[in-house]
């Protein structure tokens, strides 16, 4: 008895510790009904599983990286309704009993095979903490599948049954519908078998019990669990307060939500004088091509009299950009879910970002197209811009999350193409500033790119230069550029990234640079021509 005293107590022990390290996220605190996703550890006594008998449900192994991908994901799915996704258990415990389920990400799977989760239809108002169980050994530790599965097992809990697949003939296919199409609008339901594709989300369609035995997956989740959708955040109708876009400084940024299949978005933008309008319409998601995003956009451009200008809706994309010369004036945008070749609009639900830039006066500039791919780990993006006037200069501008850039570098203003190895892991979002020799600026489509790994040389320098040496650095650094006799001809400070070194004025011959930072140096030759 004393022994499985010890035992227990370090179990306890063991969850405490891991939970002080666990990321404390939330994503909608207000609401009181509460998804608990719990990724360090549990022990379950519940009369409902494994025979009565106690579980010691071991921790993920997720780092916080992945626990957060994961919450993102689940958050993305369940963000329509007035319910919070949370992995801090304190927000759970204080969630009403009958308002509230656990799902416990883990690898003790054992006792249950051949399944990558498990939960009781309506068990989310219970009211005695009976859990759900998601197992990531069996979903190849994959952040992707877990967080569908998650999203999955909690749909079970707020009483979905699986999403069944049938032919045009109402011949059974399969229990588990996994979607069409492919690519970014390739779609999914939550309940059937989304792990394959990109875009998934809540569907109205046949259970296993029949082709005609239609499933409503919004109607049960909002009328059977204690809670609904979310407040609608921005009026529907353009003549009815639509909301105002601030232009400062030529840019523009708002977010917003789309929480039902007949909510729309409206908003007014106030156009000064006559210029060219960029707006990029993005729904939120954790990765390249609008990886799990649960919303497929379409605007709608109206003039002053609320008539329609345009529709924008990139047939197989989930975003959408309007990019065109208006006059000055008055100008509605609305915001609507809309389905596609895959899916109709039923559950084209979500968050989403609208940003972009509006350039005023003459303009000569006339589109700035940027594209990107990887190539052995570098990023190679490329780009053309149609103007009537020359490029004065280019600038490539980065972010880690879409939204807040930074200059990356600044390259001759005939350039075509930029090369390099980043130094990050992640996703690297771009976009290039450009301006014209009578200083107008505009700023091209946003793109991203993923970074599989991180550079391991500390600097990169390139060794055969023309008018300036391009050095990419993972720190702040002091360089020193001498000639092979050892006379300093330059030297000065650059922070981290890209730069350029001019050295226009510096004659054709061999020379050294020296770079030292605060934790690498390194010498490398340089050949002008």
């Amino acid at each position: 008895m004393k022994k499985s005293f010890t035992l227990v107590v370090l179990w306890v022990l063991f969850i405490s510790l891991n939970a002080i390290a666990l990321p404390k996220l939330s994503s909608f605190p207000s609401a009181r009904a509460t998804i608990f996703l719990d990724f360090d550890g549990h022990r379950v006594v519940s009369s409902s599983w494994n025979g009565g008998a106690p579980l010691n449900c071991a921790a993920s192994s997720f780092n916080d990286t992945q626990i957060t991908e994961v919450f993102n994901r689940v958050s993305e799915d369940y963000r329509p309704f007035n319910i919070n996704i949370t992995t801090d258990s304190t927000v759970f415990l204080a969630a009403p009993l009958t308002s509230r389920i656990r799902i416990v990400v883990t690898t003790t799977s054992a006792w249950y095979p051949n399944v990558g989760g498990i939960s009781y239809t309506g068990s989310f108002k219970w009211g005695d903490d009976t859990p759900g169980f998601v197992f990531v050994d069996k979903l190849a530790y994959n952040t992707k599948y877990v967080g569908e599965c998650c999203s999955h097992e909690a749909g079970h809990t707020v009483g979905l049954s699986h999403q069944a697949k049938y032919d045009a003939n109402c011949t059974f296919i399969t229990t588990y519908n996994d979607g069409y199409g492919t690519g970014e609008i390739g779609w999914a339901p939550i309940m059937g078998n989304s792990y394959y594709k990109n875009f998934s989300g809540w569907n109205n369609g046949p259970t296993p019990n029949g082709c005609a035995s239609n499933q409503d997956n919004l109607s049960i989740i909002t009328s059977n669990n204690g809670f609904t959708y979310r407040p609608d955040d921005y009026s529907d109708d353009p003549n009815t307060n639509p909301a105002l876009i601030t232009i400062t400084n030529q840019a523009f940024n708002v977010s917003g939500l789309i929480t039902t299949t007949t909510d729309k978005d409206a908003f007014k933008i106030v156009l000064p004088q006559n210029g060219t309008l960029h707006l990029n319409a993005s729904p939120y998601s954790v990765g390249i091509n609008d990886d799990g995003a649960d919303l497929d956009i379409k605007l709608t451009l109206l003039n002053a009299a609320k008539q329609t200008i345009n529709t924008y809706n990139p047939a197989t994309l989930l975003s959408a950009t309007i990019d065109t010369a208006l006059t000055a004036g008055t100008y509605y945008i609305v915001l609507d879910g809309t389905g596609n070749a895959n899916i109709s609009d039923y559950g084209s639900l979500g968050s989403y970002t609208i940003n972009g830039t509006f350039a005023s006066g003459i303009l000569p500039i006339k589109d700035v197209a940027l594209s990107g791919k990887i190539e052995n780990d570098k990023h190679n993006l490329s780009w053309n811009i149609i103007s009537d006037d020359p490029i004065k200069t280019i600038e490539i501008q980065s972010s880690a999350d879409g939204t807040n850039f930074k200059s990356l570098t600044n390259v001759a203003a005939s350039a075509k193409n930029f090369l390099y190895n980043p130094f990050t892991t992640g996703n690297v979002f771009y976009r290039l500033k450009v301006t014209s020799v009578i200083d107008q600026t505009v700023y091209s489509n946003v793109i991203v790119l993923r970074s599989a790994a991180l550079v391991v040389k500390p600097f990169t320098v390139s060794t055969l230069v023309h008018d300036a040496i391009v050095v990419n650095a993972s720190e702040d650094y002091q360089f020193l550029l001498a000639d092979m006799s050892g006379r300093i001809i330059m030297k000065g400070n650059n922070n981290a990234g890209v730069n350029r070194i001019n050295i226009n004025n510096v004659p054709n011959g061999m020379y050294l640079i020296q770079m030292v930072g605060n934790t690498a140096k390194a010498t490398e030759r340089i050949v002008k021509q």
